[in-house]
């Protein structure tokens, strides 16, 4: 057998000769050990829940196993934990459950107390592993910003119409919302809100944005474009980079791109840079004496070149570095079709709200940990590639962070092979490395 330079054989020779060891539990009961002992039940006493017939922890391992099994209806969670349901007891004690009472459990339970335990777990989680949730170095070209950058933005949840009474959203449509801020850094969740989807993103803005603090950069599309919120953020401290709505009108107040090289024709680069003020006198008045600055760069989505507008407050930024900062606001993009993907959001076991925003909540709990083990286990690979293998595999008794350093072997496309070709630093321009600020056009 061929060995490396240290006398190994390679990686993949390694991960087809070593396995996992065994364990007395399945993978699932592995998962949900990271929820502190205990935890559950305080919640659910603190909520006031009737737990006497279906136990608190009963009903939060039948959801787990639903969102990363993917079961899509009551019949088959319940099927299957009658079937494994020696090896559903050994997950902290939970039963395996009846149908009507899941479903009782799902309508009447307070669903706050699903978005409790996620915070706790989540609280729990990065303070024992602190480089868990901590900001890592941000990818592409806004490395170089030491703040924290967070993005907010919404998703709809497509729903049946039989919870059309309480969440309509179209004529003949209903629909939940999540809106979230999320931390860029560490790619998670900083907070979440669950309701219909009748409300405006821009309604629950404020909300989302209480956390922020002095210095803080908070990235938003155009459904957060509005004055108030905006001289709010200002007021605090808030860097922000929002991208400005079509028919806004300005009126500039000095021009910041004298000597600026424009662009080739056909390529990406900043085409304007200025301070502005609204045109209207409304607009003004929500502004007070905020500086508005507007960048207008063209930039490739997609393999074709648009023109985009971003307003910010900072005026000391490279216009490339607010295109750039826009482009990480994809993160949560990134992250809804994560979630989506790998968790059951596609059907709901309940048609009342409460079933919907306990789905939505353990969804969220659910990725959670999962993204826990993808870090505990040091995993290299695509993440549904990851949750794929812990899904066919949650009734095996094998040590879980072994099996997935086992399957967590195999190099990225192409490494290793040379390549005389200049790497670029990802984003909308093809810019090298320099010195932060100092980059022209």
């Amino acid at each position: 057998m061929k060995k490396n330079k240290n006398g190994k054989p390679p990686a993949a020779k390694r991960s087809a000769l070593s396995k996992p060891a065994k364990t007395t539990y399945p993978i699932l009961r592995q998962l949900v050990q990271w929820i502190p002992e205990g935890l559950v039940q305080r919640l659910a006493l603190k909520h006031k829940l009737d737990i006497r017939k279906f136990s608190a922890n009963s009903h939060v391992v039948a959801l787990l196993f639903a969102q990363i099994a993917l079961c899509d209806s009551l019949n088959t969670i319940c099927d299957a934990a009658r079937q494994l349901a020696g090896a559903w007891r050994k997950i902290r004690g939970a039963e395996p459950p009846c149908r009507n009472t899941f479903s009782n459990a799902n309508r009447t339970r307070d669903p706050k107390m699903a978005e409790d335990l996620f915070w706790e777990v989540y609280k729990h989680l990065s303070g024992t592993f602190q480089t868990f949730t901590q900001n890592g170095p941000h990818k592409g070209f806004i490395f170089r910003f030491r703040h924290r950058i967070f993005a907010i933005d919404s998703t709809t949840l497509q729903l049946a119409l039989n919870c059309i009474d309480w969440a309509k959203h179209r004529r003949k449509k209903a629909a939940a919302k999540t809106h979230l801020r999320l931390d860029v850094g560490c790619r998670l969740p900083a907070f979440a809100i669950v309701e219909t989807a009748a409300h405006h993103d821009s309604l629950r803005a404020d909300e989302l944005c209480a956390g922020l603090r002095d210095g803080d950069i908070l990235l938003g599309d155009r459904a957060y474009t509005d004055f108030a919120f905006m001289r709010g953020l200002h007021e605090r401290g808030v860097f922000f980079v929002l991208r400005a709505k079509r028919n806004m009108k300005f009126k500039t107040v000095r021009r910041l791109d004298r000597g600026m090289k424009q662009p080739d024709p056909g390529a990406a680069g900043p085409l304007a840079d200025r301070t502005v003020t609204p045109a209207l006198p409304a607009s003004r008045a929500l502004c007070g004496g905020m500086t508005l600055r507007l960048v207008r760069a063209r930039v490739e989505v997609d393999g074709k070149f648009i023109e985009m507008e971003f307003l910010t407050n900072n005026l000391e930024w490279a216009p490339r570095s607010v295109a750039e900062l826009y482009r990480a606001r994809w993160a949560i993009e990134l992250f809804f079709k994560e979630l989506k993907q790998t968790c059951q959001l596609q059907d709901f076991v309940g048609y009342n709200e409460n079933a919907v925003r306990w789905q939505v909540w353990t969804a969220l709990l659910a990725h959670l940990l999962l993204r826990f083990v993808a870090y505990l286990s040091k995993w290299r690979l695509s993440f549904s590639r990851l949750v794929g293998i812990v899904r066919h595999t949650l009734w095996v008794n094998r040590n879980l962070a072994e099996m997935l350093r086992c399957y967590g072997t195999a190099a990225p496309p192409g490494a290793g092979e040379p390549s005389s070709k200049r790497v670029e630093k990802q984003g909308y321009f093809p810019f090298y490395a320099r010195p932060y600020g100092t980059a022209t056009f």
